[in-house]
């Protein structure tokens, strides 16, 4: 019997695969990039160029792969149990381990291809000096190592969750508890102790930043070098111990277990509270239907707006505790800053992650396809998932703008941003208005991409990059081409820097927001009939006109279709 004949099976699927090269071409092709802009960008003396171009791409390069599981493997398994195929493997002799790592296969080949095609461009600092040979392979262990544990934590959550949306949230999790706690219990260590001395080693040994700041020859030699090794051994072990525990839960993970009577009645009770009882849904269902009906079906959980509000409320405790221990703190104008940009952005995922479930698990089903052979119309059904996200979202989102308000007179008054205020003015008015507008183009744009692709996930992180991250890429473009001009007589303000961001923003609002709302009113019925969509290019998919995940379309009808043409 052949070893592992899953994972075989997947390797030899992904190589005649042509988006595996593809992938790894453009990870080399991005990393050629941002080293050609950190060239030009960092005047510096030889040694210091070699060490900003190291670490830049190595710091891109490690945020990677402790994303990567977050996306590629949070929902192998738990997408097969969906479908109800996980247990037709188990029909056969296939062990546990067998279904895992050939999972494991599938989805993280392409990851490491790409992490590969980093390497030779991470290597040309070393021609330029301050560097050895013994730093590279260090940072390469480093990110290697950092890759396989979000690969395996993804899996692990993924044998235990069924939703796409849980196993993301509990594979972010997991990756967090092992990267981001240590230093914070570093951090509220110094806060104990009143920054006298420094917080424990051992604190920081899970933490792949720590293996990350202790891969250079220079810290490694100050008597921290067994800390080095240690910190990967560490986040390795713990690796092969989420695979492990994934391929005992696997085994038994599809069987649908008999609730118990206690587990009923918490059911029956979250039920009652998301619902209401009988006669208040009769009165709720009555008043949502006359409205619209789509609006019924996708906004009839009274809880969800109760989360939000439930979050708004969480960091206004917190905020009102910092406030109380040090109120000098509170008041200066970055923090403002911070805390407009953390509500501003969590309302943004929040609603983009709503706005591409709902469609996406309608169309999944064929609630779509059912619903249009009624009939509502495609405008009706827009407009109904658009009234369940203002139920949810519409107050939270006032009162957020009410807060940037409350904060903008504050600010204003501590007179500590510019002198006159007027650059503490525009940035007000530019991120309010950029948060509306990115509001309304998420909203859009989610809906699209939950119609186009096979992964909920993969369509919110579409989402989030057209409208969020791809502003910031030009507007750093924009900065570097500013520098490298280095136009006489021109000195940028930070009032041009504002409005240059916010001009951005905007343009690539538009444009997204008119692509999908024109996609959708025109391309809705057709999209929520097909189950298999036809493979697009690399550019029709970067405009929602594709799906990168679809494989094959319908054969038969295509094969006819083609025949027909022939014959006449």
């Amino acid at each position: 019997m052949t070893f592992l004949p899953v994972v075989e099976r997947e390797l030899r699927v992904i190589s005649r695969r042509a988006g595996t090269y593809w992938m790894r071409f453009g990870a080399a092709l991005v990393a050629i990039g941002l080293a050609s802009w950190v060239w030009a960008v960092a005047r510096y003396q030889t040694g210091a160029l070699s060490l900003a171009l190291f670490y830049t791409l190595s710091g891109f390069a490690l945020v990677y792969c402790l994303l990567s599981g977050l996306f590629l493997t949070s929902d192998c398994l738990s997408e097969e149990k969906r479908e109800g195929t996980l247990g037709l493997l188990f029909l056969t002799d296939l062990k546990g381990y067998d279904v895992v790592f050939g999972k494991l296969a599938a989805t993280s080949v392409a990851s490491f291809y790409s992490l590969f095609s980093l390497f030779p461009v991470m290597a040309i600092p070393l021609l330029l000096g301050g560097l050895t040979a013994g730093d590279f392979w260090r940072m390469a262990l480093v990110l290697v190592n950092s890759l396989f544990f979000s690969l395996s934590a993804g899996v692990f959550v993924s044998a235990l969750s069924k939703f796409p949306r849980k196993a993301a949230a509990g594979t972010l999790f997991v990756i967090l508890a092992m990267n981001l706690v240590p230093p914070v219990l570093g951090g509220l260590w110094v806060w104990k102790h009143h920054g006298a001395g420094m917080p424990p080693h051992w604190l920081f040994i899970p933490s792949a930043g720590y293996a990350f700041g202790l891969a250079r020859e220079q810290i490694a030699t100050r008597g921290v070098a067994a800390d080095f090794w240690l910190s990967i051994e560490v986040m390795h072990v713990a690796s092969w111990i989420l695979l492990l525990l994934a391929s005992l839960i696997v085994r038994n993970a599809w069987q649908d277990k008999a609730d118990s009577a206690s587990s009923l009645r918490w059911r029956q009770k979250w039920m009652l509270w998301a619902y209401g009882n009988a006669v208040e849904r009769s009165r709720f269902r009555q008043r949502l239907l006359d409205l619209n009906a789509y609006l019924w079906l996708a906004g009839r959980n009274r809880l969800k707006s109760a989360y939000v509000w439930l979050l708004l409320g969480t960091m206004l405790a917190i905020w009102l505790w910092l406030r109380f221990k040090y109120p000098n703190s509170m008041n200066d104008i970055p923090v403002y800053i911070f805390i407009g940009i953390l509500s501003h952005s969590l309302l943004k995922l929040w609603l983009t992650s709503e706005a591409c479930r709902t469609l996406f698990a309608d169309r999944q089903s064929g609630t779509l396809e059912l619903i249009l052979s009624t009939p509502i119309s495609v405008d009706e059904i827009l407009h109904g998932q658009w009234l369940a996200l203002q139920r949810q979202f519409a107050w939270p989102a006032l009162t957020v703008l009410a807060a940037d308000v409350v904060m903008f007179v504050a600010g204003n008054r501590s007179n500590s941003f510019a002198e006159g205020g007027q650059e503490w003015l525009l940035l007000f008015l530019a991120g309010t208005l950029m948060f509306v507008a990115d509001l309304l183009t998420l909203g859009w744009v989610s809906m699209w991409l939950a119609m186009v692709t096979r992964r909920v996930n993969r369509a919110t992180g579409g989402a989030v990059f057209r409208v969020l991250v791809l502003p910031w890429l030009l507007f750093v473009g924009c900065m570097t081409a500013l520098a490298l001009l280095d136009i006489e007589g021109f000195t940028p303000s930070l009032t041009f820097f504002i409005i240059l961001w916010f001009a951005i923003g905007i343009a690539t609002n538009a444009f997204f927001f008119t692509l999908a709302r024109t996609n959708l009113r025109h391309r809705f019925r057709s999209l929520a009939t097909e189950r298999f969509m036809a493979k697009g290019s690399a550019w029709r998919t970067f405009f929602a006109k594709g799906d990168p995940d679809a494989s094959t379309v319908l054969a038969e009808p295509v094969k006819l279709e083609r025949m027909a043409g022939t014959t006449k």
